[in-house]
C-alpha cells in the first residue's frame, strides 16, 4: 500500500496515575488521551491507524470499537518493541511512510503531523524526528545539533552533560519513517541496556551509523510533547487546555466573568456575545447561539442552543433548543427533547422524547415525555404525562392553545384538542375535542364530624 499510515503505542499501566484503565484511557477535559491523538491524525489525512495496546487490552479495544487496527504488545519490554508487534501493518505499507505517535501525548496536532511529513518528504529523510522546544527540558531527551543546524544525535537526560542540558530542543517521542526502513531498522535495535528493553530511540544511531538521512522537525506547537504520567500531572494538562480554550472563547466575543467551574469541551462552538456563568459545563458535540446566558450550574451533551436563549441549572444532553427559549432553574432535558422559539420551562420540569411548540410554557414541577405538544399551550402546576403502562410507551398529543390545568394526568395514548381546557386534578384517560373542558375526577364528599369521631391524629400530651 502506498497510503501512509500510523501506529499509535497504547500498552502503558502508567502505575502512578494509580487506575485501573490502562493509560492512555486518561482524559482531558471529557476525552480520553487516546481519542486526542486518533483525532490529529486523522485530521492531518492519515486514516489508517494501529494501535498497540497492552495493559487492560479489553478495556482499549472495547473502547476503540473497530475504528482502528489493533495489535497487543503481551510483554512490555519497551517502545521499539511496541512498534515491533505492528511489523506486518508496516510491511501493508512497505511504499509508505509511516508516524510513530505515543498515545499519552494528547496534544498533539494536525498541523504538527502534516508539517512534520512535508518536512520528512522534502528532506528525502529515512528518518525524521519530531521535536520542540522549552523552557522546561528537564527529563526528556534532548535534540544536538552541528553548527549548521542539521541533526545529530538524540542524548537522553541520564547521559547528558551540563551543556547538554542546556538545550531547550526536545525529543517529542513521535518520528515519521519511510515504512521499509524501519522495518530494516527495528530488526537492528538489541536489548543490550540495564532495562534489558528494545527502544525506538535506537533507530536513530543505527541510521546515522549507516550514512542514512535522519531530520529532525521543530514542532511550532510546544505543547505537543506534554504527557501525564500522574494524576497531579493529567490535571496540570487539563487546566491548561481548559484556559486556552476559555481565552480562545472570550477573544472571540464570549462572555465568562468568572470561570470558576466552567469546563467547555475545546471543539464547542458558542456564539458572540453569550454569557458563561460559574460551575457550567459544556461537553462534546454542544454548539450555542448568540447573547445568551448559560449558567450557573449548567451541563450540556450533544445539545444544540439557538439565539437569545437562557438556560439556569439546566441539564440536557442529545436536545434542541430554539432561539429566545427561557429555561430553568432546575431543569432536566433529556434525550430527543426539542424546545421551540420562545418556551419556558420553569423550576422542576423534566421533557423527553418529546416536541414543545413555540411560545408554550411549562413553568413547574412538571413531567412531559413522548409528546407533541402544540404552540401557546399553557401547563399548570404538577402535570404528568402518562406514557409507560409497564410493556410500551405510548405517546401525548396536545394541540395548539391547550390549557392543561394544575396535576392533570395525561394518559397516553391520548390526544388534548386545540384550545381545548383539562381541570385541575383530573385523570384524562379519553381524547379531548378542541374547545371542549374535560373533568376526570370524582365528585367531593363532606363527612360530618368525621374526624371528631375516629380522632385519627395523634394526642397531645
Amino acid at each position: 500500500m502506498t497510503e501512509n499510515c500510523a501506529i499509535i503505542l497504547a500498552g502503558g499501566e502508567g502505575t502512578r496515575m494509580n487506575s485501573s484503565k490502562p493509560k492512555v484511557m486518561a482524559e482531558i477535559i471529557f476525552k480520553p488521551m487516546i481519542d486526542r491523538v486518533i483525532d490529529a491524525v486523522k485530521k492531518a489525512g492519515i486514516n489508517d491507524i494501529c494501535v498497540v495496546t497492552g495493559y487492560k487490552s479489553e478495556i482499549l479495544e472495547k473502547h476503540l470499537d473497530g475504528k482502528t487496527k489493533t495489535v497487543k504488545q503481551a510483554e512490555r519490554l519497551g517502545t521499539g518493541h511496541a512498534v515491533m508487534q505492528a511489523k506486518d501493518f508496516i510491511a501493508e505499507h512497505k511504499d509508505a511512510n509511516v508516524i510513530i505517535l505515543n498515545g499519552d501525548a494528547p496534544f498533539i496536532d494536525s498541523k504538527t503531523v502534516s508539517d512534520a511529513l512535508s518536512y520528512h518528504l522534502d528532506g528525502e529523510f529515512v528518518q525524521t524526528v519530531i521535536s520542540a522546544k522549552t523552557d522546561e527540558p528537564f527529563g526528556y531527551g534532548r535534540i544536538v545539533r552541528d553548527g549548521n543546524g542539521n541533526f545529530i544525535k538524540i542524548v537522553e537526560e541520564a547521559s547528558a552533560d551540563e551543556e547538554i542540558k542546556a538545550i531547550n530542543e526536545i525529543n517529542s517521542g513521535a518520528m515519521w519513517f519511510k515504512a521499509f526502513e524501519l522495518s530494516a531498522l527495528l530488526g537492528k535495535i538489541t536489548n543490550n541496556n540495564s532495562k534489558g528493553e528494545y527502544y525506538l530511540t535506537d533507530t536513530v544511531e543505527i541510521a546515522l551509523s549507516e550514512g542514512k538521512k535522519v531530520g529532525a522537525f521543530t514542532a511550532s506547537n510546544a505543547d505537543a510533547v506534554l504527557g501525564a504520567n500522574t494524576k497531579v500531572q493529567l490535571y496540570e494538562l487539563n487546566e491548561m487546555l481548559r484556559r486556552k480554550t476559555l481565552r480562545k472563547l472570550m477573544l472571540s466575543g464570549v462572555s465568562i466573568p468568572c470561570t470558576d467551574g466552567v469546563l467547555i469541551d475545546d471543539e464547542a462552538e458558542i456564539g458572540a456575545d453569550t454569557v458563561i456563568l460559574p460551575g457550567t459545563i459544556i461537553k462534546r458535540g454542544v454548539r450555542i447561539g448568540k447573547n445568551c446566558e448559560i449558567g450557573p450550574n449548567t451541563v450540556l451533551i450533544e445539545t444544540t442552543v439557538g439565539n437569545n436563549c437562557v438556560l439556569n441549572s439546566v441539564q440536557a444532553e442529545y436536545s434542541i433548543v430554539a432561539d429566545n427559549a427561557t429555561i430553568g432553574p432546575f431543569v432536566h432535558l433529556r434525550p430527543q427533547a426539542n424546545i421551540g422559539n420562545g418556551v419556558h420551562c420553569g423550576n422542576f420540569v423534566e421533557v423527553k422524547n418529546s416536541a414543545i411548540g413555540d411560545n408554550t410554557s411549562i413553568s413547574h414541577l412538571t413531567y412531559v415525555g413522548d409528546s407533541d405538544v402544540g404552540k401557546n399551550v399553557n401547563f399548570g402546576c404538577g402535570v404528568v404525562t402518562v406514557n409507560f403502562n409497564g410493556k410500551t410507551k405510548n405517546r401525548t398529543v396536545i394541540e395548539d392553545n391547550a390549557f392543561i390545568g394544575c396535576n392533570t394526568n395525561l394518559v397516553a395514548p391520548v390526544k388534548v384538542g386545540k384550545a381545548a381546557y383539562t381541570a385541575a386534578g383530573s385523570t384524562i384517560t379519553e381524547d379531548v375535542p378542541e374547545n371542549a373542558l374535560a373533568i376526570a375526577r370524582e365528585r367531593q364528599l363532606n363527612k360530618e364530624n368525621w374526624v371528631t369521631v375516629n380522632k385519627p391524629y395523634r394526642e397531645k400530651k
